[in-house]
Order: structure tokens, then sequence, then C-alpha cells
């Protein structure tokens, strides 16, 4: 089994920045391929960005491409999304996933392992 825990949400302004962290216990960090999903007040689950099991491919959503940067430390078993500019459309619970296959993979019931989120909430 997997355990991801994020942390780094907050409240912040228009225009800010925030560093998104998972930390990952269980199976061997570095074979996971990983991504970050987010849900709204009212809205499915959707997805933000994701990153291959060594760290070498990166895949963004449309709505966060130029503001986010997904990372990984895999002799730290961490996750991290960095988010700069951001919007009030921004405002969600971020989640990591995790999964232990080849390729990324932008669909949400392909990943295994998540963890219980981490609020973001942007001004306005």
């Amino acid at each position: 089994q997997v355990q991801l825990v994020e942390s780094g949400g907050g409240l912040v302004q228009t225009g800010g920045s925030l560093r998104l962290s998972c930390a990952a216990s269980g199976r061997t960090f570095s074979r996971y391929k990983m991504a970050w999903f987010r849900q709204a007040p009212g809205k499915e689950r959707e997805f933000v960005a994701a990153i291959s099991s060594s760290g070498s491919s990166t895949y963004y959503a449309d709505s966060v491409k130029g503001r986010a940067t997904i990372s990984k430390d895999n002799a730290k078993n961490t996750l991290y999304l960095q988010m700069n500019s951001l919007k009030p459309e921004d405002t969600a619970v971020y989640y990591c996933a995790a999964e232990a296959g080849l390729g990324i993979t932008v669909v949400a019931a392909r990943y295994d392992y998540w963890g219980q989120g981490t609020q973001v909430t942007v001004s306005s």
C-alpha cells in the first residue's frame, strides 16, 4: 500500500504563489508516476498536472499551463506543485495521486492511490 499526505495549501491573494507538497510512504517512490488533481465546489475532479516515475516527463492542463510546475524528489519521496499567478478559479481542494503503471495519464480512475487533499483558496 502507498500512503500520500498533501500539505502547503492556504489562503492567498490573486497573483500570489503556493507550493503544494505530497509526502509518500509505502512502495518504492521512484517507480510511481504521479499527478495532481483538484476539485472545486460543485464541480467534478479535474486533472492539473502529471509527472513520470523518473521525473523526466511532465504534462499540464491548459488551465494551469505556464503558471504551474510539477516536480518529484525521489530521494525525499515527495511530489510538489508550484503554482504562480494564482486566480480565483484555482480555488479547490488539491489531491495528489500515484500509480505504479507505465506512462503518464490524465485519467483519475487510472490512479490507485490518493491523498486526503489540501485546500487552496484564492481571494478576489
